[in-house]
């Protein structure tokens, strides 16, 4: 039996400088057993396989979308079952090895990903119990009985997810730190919305888009961030309000996409009470289903791209609580 299981993949962006350190600290300690994949789509037999070891931990070290993969498979997939999971099973952490490394921030876990390794083994050979937290999944579908769901923890639609794929597209080929090319994507989508210049070089406006959250209402327009979460724990130490609250519902934020309601968003941010106020045109709901419905808007959700139209919606529901390992203390 393992105390640790780690699941890899090689391509990752991370991976493809830190992986021989990862391989040579795993064959340094045989508590902890490492399957790498170098596909999504094998994740599913690494789950099979490492649910035979029984390990106390499973770590997930890849991008955003060996984590989504990861954590739809451990979900839908049923691996961890018979007696030695009967509360379900074990407790995850990931290591900070993607861009922008959200899930692994709200779990503690920042800097180099081999420390945060070793952090886990070493909370492992403790009582884990006072560092583990639940989180609920969001669950994306298009409203389909009988389709299977995909899963993650951070969406953003509409400009954002717009911004997202100019980072992607557009900033990150330059080859500069992460941070830097997050700032600076950051200054372009602002300059765009802020002054209404359209240009090659910059995102595009926003899609109109159709945001309902049941039973607390709907709203329509164009939209310059939009972003629904499970998570406790954002960038910039932004925290969603209710965060710390008792679990059962997703997280959303809606900022219009006006120059005066982004103005406005920005210096309540800038003072640090955008999570926690009210701010005209800036919409702050929790709710247990929120439907996202465009004529082809964007998507993104844990790093994953989907599309919202007209005559098929996303669909967002979240699942039962799921255990996670914070690092921090």
């Amino acid at each position: 039996m393992a105390r640790v299981a780690l699941l890899s993949n090689p391509r990752s962006t991370g991976n493809r400088s830190m992986l021989p350190e990862v391989r040579s600290f795993c064959a340094e300690h045989k508590d902890i057993f490492h399957y790498e994949v170098e596909h999504v789509d094998q994740i599913g037999t690494a789950l099979k396989t490492i649910a035979r070891v029984k390990p106390e931990v499973l770590v997930i070290n890849g991008g955003d979308g060996t984590v989504q993969a990861a954590l739809t498979e451990l979900h839908h997939g049923g691996h961890f079952g018979g007696p030695h999971y009967k509360n379900g099973p074990p407790p995850v952490a990931v290591l900070p090895n993607g861009k922008t490394n959200l899930i692994a921030l709200d779990l503690g876990a920042s800097g180099d990903p081999l420390e945060a390794l070793k952090r886990v083994l070493e909370l492992a050979r403790t009582d884990m119990v006072p560092h583990i937290v639940s989180r609920e999944l969001i669950q994306l579908s298009d409203g389909t009985v009988g389709a299977r769901p995909v899963l993650g923890m951070f969406l953003g639609g509409a400009g954002l997810a717009d911004t997202i794929l100019y980072c992607r597209h557009k900033i990150y080929p330059l080859g500069l730190p992460n941070s830097l090319s997050h700032m600076l994507t950051a200054i372009a989508a602002i300059i765009a919305i802020l002054f209404g210049v359209r240009a090659g070089f910059l995102p595009p406006m926003p899609a109109p888009v159709k945001v309902s959250v049941l039973k607390h209402g709907e709203w329509q327009g164009q939209f310059a961030l939009l972003m629904v979460t499970t998570l406790q724990r954002l960038l910039l130490n932004g925290r969603m309000p209710g965060a710390g609250q008792p679990l059962g519902a997703m997280q959303m934020m809606a900022i219009e996409g006006t120059r005066g309601v982004l103005f406005r968003a920005l210096v309540a941010a800038i003072r640090g009470r955008l999570w926690r106020s009210r701010v005209s045109g800036v919409h702050l709901e929790r709710g247990d289903e929120i439907r996202i419905e465009s004529d082809h808007s964007s998507v993104i959700l844990d790093g994953e791209l989907f599309e919202a139209r007209a005559d098929r919606p996303i669909v967002l529901t979240p699942t039962a609580p799921v255990p996670f390992l914070r690092l921090a203390a």
